[in-house]
């Protein structure tokens, strides 16, 4: 079976291990283990800046995070975006080989940490997130920045193991993001934030320093004068701090301060005319400078964001994933860290959310996921947001092109074949309980009318020993689940049964009064060809903007990160 999740992997040379990859003026997403993908097709300092929120299962008993594991446990299959790691021989593995052959900081951190740890769970997870980091620091740019996104449980960890990988010097900041309101946790303080561990490759790191507004009471306290225009400004020293001979002189009728003006005779000439100097009625007091308030950048961000707060059930942008990050969070990282045009890359991608922001602010973006049901999530999400023809402007990376690259994943994990097979349609994987098949594997919802009510399309995905029972079976669960249509993926070609059962279901008749098969059927070498079901296209699918939450939780799907 394929691995699903990137597992502890043994670290290689520090250098692209395809010496010259080619450059494409295109994006790209990656389907892959990123420490693969990393080494195979990112050269040494391509990028500007790089984002990453490593998966880490912080809700399972702090303790067990800790607890010592036996060596010789072999390694058990890990479901997709199941972010926990566990101690084995893969991470022993790694741990030699880190300590072994990259040596330096890197192995003593390490060795520090096998001592205090044991072989813990949390000893797995650094023993796979220190040769990515490795990597990830290879193909930063000298000029490029590193956000590293992480909870309070392993915060600490990562800290140091950057610490080795960058350099203690380069650490820049440790960002708090306040990202829900305080809940009743019992015996201890309720935990609301997530740290970002900002580093830089080197001194000279690009850099847009971020402004928010000034509230209501600062501007009330601030700015309490106004011009007849109704323009808010604030008065201003006009004197200067140090003697300065040559500023000594009358202004206006007002005499010279001790020190001086603050100003030469020229630019007095000019604010004056500009209106930009108050005049007080007092000859003992002394003018000042006006500085509005709409020509001031706002304040100063600082390493404690509590404005950007989590995506609640009624966002807009909710794609229905606990984990998911709000696009502000994104936008104000990447706007901070990067200009038009730089290259953002985010090596455990998820849902999307930073490749979206970055095609939005104009950036080129690199992502990576190890699964094909988060490669087809942002497949989609992009089209959803930017247009069908934003397909053009990125390419896919290894997932499945022609019929026996696709035959092989179903071989070998029927799971990344279905999620495969339901992107390469637009769909989105149906959340259910391991062993309650209950008929859909997934679903597309659509809108053809104004009444803003989701219609749905329920899909049906078989690998091989396709049966007439089967296309029988969605049709019934077409009508328990009232859904408008449904489309079985099949590897082999139907059967003539199979079509007769489909062709028996009848038609969906649109509000505009065009019909669709209420029951197709499409074999995979059809969607390789370009093949799509059919169904109305009135109005912009609502898969992810207005899909009613699904009724079952799967035991064996935890969901994206992003």
């Amino acid at each position: 079976m394929a691995r699903r999740n990137p597992s502890v992997t043994s670290p290689a040379p520090h250098r692209c291990a395809t010496l010259n990859p080619p450059v494409s003026d295109k994006n790209q997403l990656y389907y892959g283990d990123n420490y693969e993908v990393l080494q195979r097709y990112v050269r040494d300092e391509s990028v500007d800046l790089i984002y990453l929120d490593p998966p880490f299962n912080s809700r399972q008993d702090y303790n067990v995070l800790f607890a010592e594991k036996d060596g010789s446990k072999s390694s058990s299959q890990i479901h997709a975006f199941e972010d926990t790691w566990e101690w084995n021989l893969d991470a022993e593995r790694s741990y030699q080989k880190i300590v072994e052959e990259i040596g330096g900081r890197i192995a003593d951190a390490m060795r520090a940490f096998r001592t205090f740890l044991g072989n813990s769970d949390m000893m797995a997870y650094l023993a796979m997130m220190a040769p990515r980091l490795v990597e990830l620091k290879r193909v930063l740019k000298p000029t490029g920045s590193i956000y590293l996104h992480c909870d309070p449980t392993a915060s600490h960890y990562l800290k140091i193991l950057m610490d080795a990988v960058f350099g203690p010097e380069k650490f820049t900041s440790e960002i708090i993001w306040k990202r829900t309101n305080t809940h009743s946790d019992a015996k201890r303080w309720s935990p609301v934030s997530d740290t970002l561990l900002y580093y830089t490759k080197s001194n000279v790191a690009n850099w847009n320093a971020p402004f928010v507004p000034h509230d209501e009471e600062y501007i009330a306290a601030k700015y309490r004068h106004s011009d007849p225009d109704g323009r808010l400004y604030t008065l201003d020293n006009m004197t200067s701090p140090k003697p300065r001979p040559n500023m000594t002189y009358e202004w206006q009728g007002f005499p010279p301060p001790p020190y001086g003006w603050r100003y030469s005779k020229e630019t007095m000439a000019r604010l004056d005319a500009e209106g930009r100097i108050w005049y007080p009625s007092d000859n003992s007091k002394r003018p000042r400078l006006k500085r509005y308030l709409d020509e001031m950048p706002g304040v100063l961000l600082g390493t404690v964001w509590t404005d950007i707060p989590p995506i609640n059930s009624q966002a807009q942008e909710r794609l229905g994933y606990p984990t998911q990050k709000p696009e502000a969070l994104l936008e104000r990282i990447i706007k901070a860290s990067s200009n038009e045009g730089d290259v953002v890359l985010d090596p455990f991608c998820g849902c999307g959310t930073t490749i979206q922001v970055a095609q939005r602010l104009n950036r080129r973006w690199v992502g990576i996921d190890i699964t094909h049901l988060a490669i087809g999530l942002i497949k989609k999400r992009l089209s959803d947001a930017f247009g069908p023809e934003i397909r053009q402007s990125y390419e896919v990376i290894g997932e499945p092109t022609d019929y026996a690259g696709a035959a092989k994943l179903a071989e070998e994990d029927k799971y990344q074949f279905q999620w495969w097979a339901l992107g390469q349609v637009g769909a989105r994987p149906t959340e259910q309980k391991k062993g309650a098949d209950r008929g859909i594997d997934g679903r597309l919802y659509f809108h053809d009318d104004q009444s803003g009510k989701s219609k749905q399309i329920l899909f049906s995905v078989k690998a091989g020993n396709v049966q007439v029972s089967q296309v029988r079976d969605l049709r019934g669960t077409l009508e328990r689940e009232k859904a408008e249509i449904g489309v079985f993926l099949t590897f082999e070609e139907p059967t003539r049964p199979m079509l007769k059962e489909a062709t028996e279901a009848g038609f969906y008749k649109s509000s505009d009064g065009s019909s669709y098969p209420r029951l197709q059927i499409l074999t995979i070498q059809q969607i390789l060809d370009g093949k799509q079901p059919e169904y109305p296209l009135h109005r912009r699918d609502a898969t992810y903007k207005q899909a009613p939450r699904a009724r079952q939780k799967p035991e064996n799907l935890t969901l994206p990160l992003g």
